[in-house]
């Protein structure tokens, strides 16, 4: 009835009859998928889940990147190896695993343990908004609360219209004006970046999504190749991390690109350099929305007489401010 009570998993005329994988300490010691006769008899795809459940949580993994729990974080890599969709129905946890596929999930449970690397490029695939995106380690992995603003096409802070022209600066992946452009058919989005090797992940992704026609892309630092252009809206999830933040910062994060990421001893380098310019090319009634995260400390600090507008998000997240083109203007003189 016990795991413990069987000397050798060859021995025993039926695995399911006396294994337990929940009751493993490691289901390696316990398990060998080789040595059975039947591998429907060995082990399951809900028992695969378990396992990393449990590798994940004594291993102190920090979960932060598509995924907040160890069991999710768990099936997103066996659903991955298996090529199972998150909304498969609940029947196919009871599929068998064959002894290739078993053995190349532990090979992905073991590369996220003792390298720390993100779910999301082991398996070279993120969701934001709903949306799948290509990712690997030239870019962060997609995670902004900004989602839920797209969905809700940023009202009641954008001006409702058909066709608005939207800027996602410091695009990375292009996760958040790809999605922006999925929301609004007749959008006209432009992704920019720096980074050329976040340029080429960002034309990925908008093949992926079949958007060539309406998505463009920019390598620009800042504002500097997007001249005499305006826009509706500016968006942008730029560099943030204080020097402080990077520093304590789970080993998981360090495992992306630290130009998306840091931004000087107050993390507000970039985003100065965006609200000082940023006025320029809007559009008479634009806005202007940023993701500071924690840094927003540092910036009501650094700029106590402007009115940010500070956004709450009903699933969650923080640090992320809303300005007029108005607003932006009077205070210009501030931001230089």
């Amino acid at each position: 009835t016990s795991v413990q009570d069987c000397t050798n998993v060859q021995d025993c005329t039926n695995v399911q009859d006396c294994t337990n994988v929940q009751d493993c300490t490691n289901v390696q010691d316990c398990i060998n998928v080789q040595d059975c006769t039947n591998v429907q008899d060995c082990i399951n795809v809900q028992d695969c889940i378990n396992e990393g459940e449990r590798c994940f949580l004594e291993a102190d993994l920090f979960f932060g990147h598509g995924t907040d729990n160890a069991a999710d974080e768990a099936l997103w890599l066996v659903f991955y190896q298996l090529d199972l969709l998150w909304d498969s129905d609940p029947g196919v946890l009871q599929l068998p695993v064959s002894p290739d596929d078993y053995l190349a999930i532990q090979q992905l449970f073991t590369q996220r343990i003792e390298k720390r690397i993100p779910a999301a490029y082991l398996i070279g695939e993120a969701w934001f908004a709903g949306y799948a995106f290509t990712v690997d380690k030239r870019v962060l992995v997609p995670r902004s609360p900004i989602a839920e603003l797209i969905h809700a096409r940023f009202q009641p802070w954008l001006i409702e219209q058909k066709a608005p022209a939207i800027l996602d600066l410091c695009t990375g992946s292009g996760c958040i004006g790809i999605a922006s452009a999925l929301q609004w058919d007749h959008a006209n989005v432009t992704l920019s970046d720096i980074s050329s090797d976040a340029i080429e992940i960002a034309r990925q992704n908008i093949q992926r999504h079949q958007l060539q026609g309406r998505v463009d892309l920019v390598k620009s630092d800042v504002f500097e190749a997007l001249s005499g252009r305006c826009f509706d809206l500016i968006v942008s999830n730029p560099p943030y991390v204080d020097a402080g933040d990077l520093a304590s910062m789970p080993a998981e994060y360090h495992a992306e690109p630290a130009i998306g990421l840091s931004s000087g001893d107050d993390g507000l380098d970039l985003t100065r350099q965006i609200l000082a310019k940023a006025a320029n090319y809007l559009n008479e009634q634009g806005i202007l929305i940023v993701e500071v995260g924690n840094s927003w400390v540092n910036l009501e600090a650094a700029f106590p007489r402007v009115p940010f507008i500070w956004l709450e998000f009903e699933q969650g997240g923080h640090g992320v401010l809303m300005i007029s083109r108005q607003a932006l203007l009077e205070h210009q003189a501030e931001f230089a």
